[in-house]
């Protein structure tokens, strides 16, 4: 009997060390604020004394999960914390109201898939401003449907291969005379004709036809080549500019190793690829992101996967600093990787469009990444105040 109560007065403390713990973390997601035992209990916890809520902090700090950075300071939480609690919640929260800017994924009804993966990134990206990435595997049967040419200088120009699933891929190519606007207007009627079976243009000048048939030719070989060997997963990435708008990403030495970690594509997709592969939410805070890169990221990650006839074929994450709003996060990725999956679902029956995997074993795979990983140097910025108005 006396066991008993002893162990529900414990699991009552431990209990109300967990609501304290989360009271703190919350208030300091919003306010980016220490947080002391008086302004914790006018922010809800009331019925318990100044001194209870300082035991409680005390209590806490030995165990990892609070820091005071300054004696007669409040308390922060620790990366402990944060990830204690975005455990917790991936357990338990849950979005129940539709988010009205993810409504349009419900209604699509089109064949352009990498143009709606490209929306759902930046939508996002747009709601949280956060830095946003997608996986994906890769859509068979898709097709040019168009060619356009952007000159760079007097010896290069930019061709833009646009297909039938909305994705647009950029090529350099080099060109040996300078392309002018009515050159440019003929050559892309040219692919017009090769594409589509338009009338051919006519009074192409020979030097001009053999241009346009060289770089037809070299694209359609690009495309083919590109879309056949598929060795990681398409990956799609928006949004880190935004980030520089947040308070915690003021400073050079705080945004460097994120952006690094960012223009890492292998490790996006080791991040995402373990994702889908748990076929669970995961959540990447601070230390656990160090073996992803060379320097330790003040930044979290998390990832969602998304699903098509209820098997994990990708995942869609966002990056963003460590005190982030984990719980409403989690409710909108979770929203958008059902539409998502949901609208690719979709796709696939109607326009009749497969898909797969990369092309190799896990083995490989790990091992490859591992030497990319190691070889990864990353950028290095000048340790100075970012300006705002940049």
């Amino acid at each position: 009997m006396k066991n008993a109560i002893v162990k529900e007065k414990r699991s009552v403390k431990q209990k109300r060390e967990k609501l304290v713990l989360f009271g703190v973390i919350e208030h300091y997601i919003r306010t980016g604020k220490a947080v002391g035992s008086n302004t914790l209990k006018e922010a809800g916890f009331k019925t318990l004394s100044s001194a209870t809520i300082r035991n409680y902090f005390a209590t806490l700090e030995k165990e990892g999960f609070l820091l005071q950075q300054h004696i007669s300071g409040g308390r922060i939480p620790t990366e402990k914390a944060y990830r204690y609690y975005a455990n917790e919640v991936f357990e338990k929260e849950s979005v129940k109201e539709p988010i009205a800017k993810l409504k349009p994924l419900a209604a699509w009804d089109s064949k352009e898939i990498t143009a709606l993966l490209q929306f759902s990134a930046e939508t996002v990206s747009d709601i949280t401003g956060l830095a946003t990435f997608i996986s994906a595997p890769r859509f068979d049967h898709d097709f040019i449907v168009d060619l356009k040419i952007v000159p760079l200088d007097l010896s290069r120009a930019v061709c833009l291969i646009i297909t039938e699933f909305g994705s647009v891929k950029a090529e350099i190519i080099k060109i040996d005379f300078k392309l002018t606007n009515f050159i440019i207007k003929r050559v892309e009627e040219y692919f017009q004709w090769r594409l589509k079976g338009f009338e051919k243009p006519e009074h192409l000048t020979a030097e001009e036809e053999s241009f346009a048939e060289s770089v037809y030719n070299e694209m359609v070989v690009r495309f083919v080549v590109g879309h056949t060997t598929f060795l990681s997963e398409d990956l799609i990435r928006v949004g880190f500019s935004k980030l520089l708008s947040l308070s915690d990403f003021q400073e050079a030495k705080e945004v460097a190793p994120s952006l690094a970690l960012f223009e890492n594509t292998q490790a996006m997709r080791l991040l995402l690829r373990e994702c889908f592969r748990r076929n669970k939410p995961q959540v990447w805070i601070g230390e656990d992101l160090k073996s992803y890169s060379e320097i330790k990221p003040e930044c979290a990650v998390m990832a969602v996967p998304y699903h098509i006839n209820r098997q994990p074929i990708g995942a869609i994450g966002v990056l963003g600093p460590i005190r982030m709003p984990y719980k409403s996060l989690f409710g909108l990725l979770e929203q958008a990787s059902s539409l998502v999956g949901g609208a690719l679902t979709k796709a696939i029956y109607k326009f009749k469009i497969t898909y797969r995997q990369p092309d190799r074993s896990l083995s490989q795979i790990i091992q490859e990444e591992k030497k990319l990983l190691s070889d990864y140097k990353p950028m290095l910025l000048e340790d100075k105040s970012i300006n705002k108005n940049v």
